[in-house]
């Protein structure tokens, strides 16, 4: 929110004289206010020569209490005050509105005249002033929650997260007993927006630490306590927060939900904590913490241990329906084709079409891509028929115009492709990117480069683009070609750590220019320092110079950040060339189980005439 000054309160206020245009559209201003303030009464009056009222009926709205107007207990000093208050703001003047409406609101005390103070602050954009009055409204009502919650939204929005333990404190106190585990699990969202983690960590922690203490807020307050510890880059006192949570918490499952985005953050001793959680459990709470365990198992690319997940989940509640269709998944990747097909019709079969229609639409491609391993293109083609959800239709096109492109109608594939619709420039990149993206899958890459040429040139500062169409004149052989594109996007695009790594990889590759591809990886690394493929170069950079040890190192860790089957080769070769052949078999033999088609793994088999 930005903070503008408001106009001086001390602004004259101009008199209008009565016969003036600007006079009675202030009075009918007036006029409505008043109906508001005192409770909108049902009696009319007569004007413009309107007849008046018979006697009957208003006798009858005398009669009938609900016509009477309400009470609204104000002074005739007080009206007049808001009245003038509001006339101000409608001027432009809202300083000195403001400053009439928050007197007012604090020699009555009443919520409605302060909620209104704060309205105009805000309206105004000064967020200092709507901290004033929602502050007011806070001493004025101590035993009110509405006003500690504006002083905690403005607080929010102003960035100040240093001021907000006090009104923490009395919110909780003043929230019903009933919603208080409501409020401190919203508590981690509300202040994930702040710019300093730490200080709203150290703002919320003795309120959620306090309310710990309390068996039923236990959970909830520990596991709040741990996502803001997480948020503030201090996971080992999150983990220490999800054990506490598990100890005092009973059967609550929000421990086991913070363990698992520990674990997805890698802390050591989050997955144990995970487990514990999950030994002889069968309930609801479980099956959700399982499955999603699972699929964190999944991208971190550990298949064997997902899939003992999924057999437990499979085993004991056949009936349930996700399990199946990250079975299925993984079967497709480990190359078991046969159970892939299996796995995700027993999920389609379970799973009702409507309320899971992109779970219905991943299966269906799945079992396209199945079919299309087993030469079966026609019944590939057929899986991608019912699928009718709007939004997926760019990836079922693309699929379709890769089967009929296999089926030696490549020339209508691409035309298919071309044929899509295009809103805007978004759509236009994402068909040619489709079209070279086929042509790169059949292995036509002189094409696929002539499409990315054209991409580039339609869109000349999209950096990905032009990354990926370097790529593509490697492939095509064209090595020289690949490296002018990429030192131009280095010139052009500084900042974009993939150019010097994919640069920097090929150089060590081809086991040329070596120092300068480990002065390009490092500027990666420096770019991207968590990305372990990029670790996973300057580790081969290290072997092609001779480091083995140091080249060891390095993939290691890669691979122990992310199991992936063309870190295994890269790390297997130099277990391997450093005379640790039962080590690089076993490395390479999980490569194969995370992908058993991978060409670079496969190529390094080759090469080195092994079969693990």
């Amino acid at each position: 929110m930005d903070s503008l000054a408001f106009m001086h309160p001390r602004a004259p206020f101009s008199p209008i004289r009565t016969g003036s245009p600007g006079w009675r559209l202030r009075s009918s201003l007036a006029a409505a206010l008043a109906l508001v303030l005192l409770g909108g009464g049902g009696l009319a009056s007569a004007a413009n020569g309107e007849a008046a009222a018979t006697k009957q009926q208003a006798r009858q709205q005398i009669k009938t209490p609900a016509t009477l107007p309400q009470d609204s207990g104000l002074s005739g000093e007080l009206f007049f005050q808001l009245l003038v208050g509001e006339l101000q703001v409608n001027q432009g003047q809202p300083g000195a509105g403001y400053t009439l409406m928050l007197n007012a609101a604090r020699k009555n005390k009443r919520p409605e005249l302060f909620r209104r103070a704060v309205e105009i602050a805000l309206q105004a954009r000064s967020g200092d002033a709507a901290l004033q009055a929602a502050r007011a409204w806070a001493e004025a009502q101590p035993r009110a929650a509405e006003p500690q919650r504006f002083v905690l939204q403005i607080l929010q929005a102003l960035d100040r997260p240093a001021e907000m333990g006090a009104p923490l404190d009395a919110l909780l106190r003043l929230t019903p007993v009933g919603q208080r585990q409501e409020l401190i699990l919203a508590l981690p969202q509300m202040l994930a927006r702040l710019g300093d983690k730490s200080v709203a960590l150290q703002a919320a922690a003795p309120m959620l630490q306090q309310a710990g203490k309390t068996p039923a807020l236990a959970a909830p307050a520990w596991t709040s306590l741990g996502r803001l510890q997480l948020a503030a880059g201090q996971p080992a006192l999150a983990l220490e927060s999800a054990k506490k949570a598990m100890a005092l918490g009973g059967k609550s499952p929000l421990p086991a939900w913070l363990g698992l985005m520990l674990l997805e953050q890698r802390q050591p001793g989050a997955e144990r904590l995970v487990q514990r959680w999950l030994a002889g459990r069968d309930s609801e709470d479980a099956r959700r913490v399982r499955l999603e365990y699972a699929r964190l198992l999944t991208d971190q690319l550990r298949p064997a241990e997902a899939r003992e997940q999924l057999a437990i989940l499979t085993r004991e509640h056949p009936e349930l329906a996700e399990p199946w269709l990250l079975e299925g998944l993984l079967s497709l990747q480990q190359g078991q084709l046969d159970a892939a097909s299996s796995a995700l019709q027993r999920y389609l079969a379970l799973q009702p079409a409507e309320p899971a229609a992109r779970g219905s639409t991943q299966a269906r491609l799945l079992l396209s891509q199945v079919a299309e391993k087993q030469g079966q293109l026609d019944v590939a083609l057929s899986w991608l028929d019912p699928i009718d959800d709007a939004e997926a239709q760019p990836a079922v096109q693309t699929r379709r115009a890769l089967l009929m492109a296999r089926q030696g109608k490549l020339a209508e594939a691409r035309a298919l492709l071309r044929g899509l619709p295009a809103e805007g420039p978004a759509d236009e990149r994402r068909k040619l990117q489709a079209e070279a993206q086929l042509l790169r899958e059949l292995g036509h890459h002189a094409e696929a480069l002539e499409v990315y040429a054209q991409a580039t040139q339609r869109f000349p500062q999209d950096a990905d683009l032009a990354y990926e169409r370097a790529m593509v004149a490697e492939k095509a052989g064209q090595r020289d070609e690949m490296e002018r594109l990429l030192r131009e996007l280095i010139a052009r695009s500084p900042d974009y750590g993939h150019a010097y790594n994919a640069l920097g990889y090929s150089l060590a590759d081809r086991n040329v220019q070596l120092e300068e591809a480990r002065a390009l990886v490092l500027r990666a690394v420096e770019l991207l320092p968590d990305d372990p493929f990029i670790q996973d170069s300057l580790g081969w950079v290290e072997f092609r110079l001779g480091n083995l040890a140091e080249a060891r190192r390095v993939l290691q860790a890669a691979f122990e950040r992310r199991a992936d089957p063309e870190i295994a080769a890269h790390l297997g070769e130099v277990l391997w060339t450093d005379g640790q052949q039962e080590a690089a078999r076993a490395v390479w033999r999980q490569g194969l189980q995370l992908q058993i088609d991978n060409e670079t793994l496969l190529r390094t088999l080759q090469r080195l005439r092994v079969q693990p």
